[in-house]
């Protein structure tokens, strides 16, 4: 039978003297057999032992818990699953760390950000639902549309990416807004207005989409161009993209357009639907907030 000496097993573990001897006094590593001169030998099953104890610790399993798997009190395979899953929680610690730092390094803001970024799902979620309670309470509004608006979540993964981070700190400072709320406030009375009145509130129309896109398309060309929005062509641009939308709610240019416009025009109403698709992972909204300025310039 093969015997080796503390030296040996140190040359064939990598592992030093003096922790193959801490490992053989707790008991890990049994003693075959001694030399005449009274040193420790072990056998090959104490080499395979003292290899098993060396792979678990480099894993990061405790010598309790690898004490435990040499006396087959519980499985290796145990072992690994219950340590796999300690890793991916710490992992997701780190990443979330990380991603914290990387937007307090773009901000400034450290309390905010991290207050922020550690509620949970449901308090990520209550921040929304107050912002809908206060927007939409009381008022009667099209079902459809009231349930749509509250059915979407912040779904934010476990270890976002700093952008994602970055939208959800953005968005919840959004909803957040006093201005922003009362002027979500204002659309939505005026929504309940509307659909007393008989008006189909369930969606725009294609027809309004049409405008709407026709609009972001020619201010876009003219910021391309460098067309100024106080400009003769600025001013023709203007004329018509409100000549299209005249046609598309069969309303008349002027004041009555102009209210219109203003009523469902707030360009932050789009920012949030952009910020939620960058939180969830959903395709990107487009953001149109350049266009909306120059279209806001050539109307003043």
């Amino acid at each position: 039978m093969t015997h080796y000496s503390i030296g040996d097993l140190a040359r064939l573990t990598g592992l030093s003297t003096r922790t193959i001897r801490f490992y053989s006094d707790s008991g890990l590593i049994p003693v075959a057999g001694r030399t005449t001169g009274g040193f420790r030998t072990y056998d090959v099953e104490g080499l395979a032992r003292l290899k098993l104890v060396r792979t678990l610790r480099d894993l990061g399993v405790d010598l309790p818990t690898a004490q435990r798997v040499l006396e087959s009190e519980v499985s290796v395979a145990e072992v690994a699953r219950t340590h796999a899953e300690a890793i991916d929680a710490q992992m997701r610690t780190l990443r979330l760390r990380r991603a914290v730092l990387r937007v307090v390094a773009r901000t400034g803001e450290v309390e905010m950000v991290h207050e922020l970024a550690r509620l949970s799902e449901e308090e990520r979620q209550a921040i929304l639902d107050d912002f809908f309670d206060e927007v939409f309470g009381g008022l009667d509004l099209d079902p459809t549309f009231a349930e749509r608006m509250r059915s979407v979540r912040v779904d934010l993964p476990d270890d976002p990416t700093p952008e994602q981070l970055e939208a959800w700190i953005e968005l919840a400072n959004l909803v957040r807004d006093k201005d922003f709320r009362s002027s979500i406030r204002r659309m939505s009375v005026r929504h309940q207005e509307m659909r007393a009145e008989g008006a189909d509130l369930s969606g725009p129309s294609a027809e309004q989409m049409e405008a709407f896109q026709y609009a972001m398309s020619r201010a876009r060309e003219a910021l391309a161009a460098g067309v100024a929005p106080t400009s003769e062509e600025g001013r023709q641009i203007l004329a018509d993209v409100n000549a299209r939308w005249s046609a598309t709610l069969d309303v008349p240019v002027g004041p009555e357009l102009s209210q219109w416009l203003d009523e469902f025009g707030d360009p932050r109403a789009e920012r949030y639907w952009s910020l939620l698709a960058k939180i969830n992972g959903w395709p990107p909204v487009p953001d149109t907030t350049a266009e909306r300025r120059w279209l806001a310039e050539a109307g003043s």
